[in-house]
């Protein structure tokens, strides 16, 4: 089975495994992850991103597995602007 075939038929749980093991080192339950599948877990967790998710991340993996980076101006537009620049957030009274 290729990596394609794999991450086709991949749930969503097993990818927040791997991505996991890859951002930890250590499966979700603590077991320690050896390198060779802390990388082989990096490069799945790359797959399904570009084929399952759309991020609006600084840098994320693309369908064609290239690497999307945005620059300060797009990520700007990406959120809303605050109308009173010194505003941070407003809370209602608890």
């Amino acid at each position: 089975m290729d990596i394609i075939q794999l991450v086709d038929n991949m749930s969503e749980e097993m990818y927040l495994r791997l991505k996991c093991a890859a951002e930890t080192g250590k499966w979700p339950e603590g077991t320690v992850v050896a390198k060779e599948q802390q990388l082989s877990a990096l490069q799945i967790t790359m797959a399904y991103q570009s084929k399952h998710l759309n991020s609006d991340q600084t840098l994320s993996i693309s369908p064609k597995g290239e690497m999307i980076i945005k620059t300060k101006r797009e990520l700007r537009s990406d959120f809303p602007t605050a109308q009173d620049s010194n505003d941070i957030a407003r809370f209602s009274d608890i």
